[in-house]
């Protein structure tokens, strides 16, 4: 198999490109969760339910081994979302929502997992899915009662 040619306009292939949330302009920058293992430790944490989504949330310990200023991130919808396309949808739209809330809103040294919702995560219009983080994000980060 051959290898992709560069386009011939000089510009970047989208092979060059990062991934859609691994950074953001700002401090502290987004990073994505990759491994099962991170999703189950913040399946363990802080959970909050919103309208279009599931939000959870963990503080970071000490003694892991990832960048303490970094959000992190992660995304998933299962198959009650609706098959490849819809669930490729709502990931798309929650991952524009945590680059334009979670570097403002978020707080470093926190991992977070956006989970999609059938029928309501695709369909939500844009500034209700950044109100609902924002909410979910303001609960989360409440004290404890």
């Amino acid at each position: 198999m051959m290898p992709p040619e560069a386009p011939k306009d000089g510009s970047a292939s989208r092979r060059d490109d990062p991934p859609a949330a691994s950074s953001c302009s700002g401090n502290p920058s987004l990073q994505i969760l990759k491994t099962r293992n991170e999703f189950l430790a913040a399946a363990r944490a802080r959970k909050r339910g919103v309208g279009s989504m599931m939000v959870q949330a963990r503080k970071r310990g000490a003694g892991e081994p990832f960048d303490s200023q970094a959000i992190r991130v992660g995304f998933t919808c299962s198959k009650k979302v609706g098959n490849a396309v819809a669930r490729n949808r709502a990931k798309r739209r929650m991952r524009a929502v945590a680059r334009a809330v979670l570097p403002a809103k978020g707080r470093a040294g926190w991992d977070y997992v956006l989970i999609g919702r059938p029928e309501a995560t695709a369909a939500r219009d844009f500034e209700d899915l950044k109100r609902d983080l924002i909410y979910a994000l303001k609960k989360l980060h409440e004290p404890e009662k």
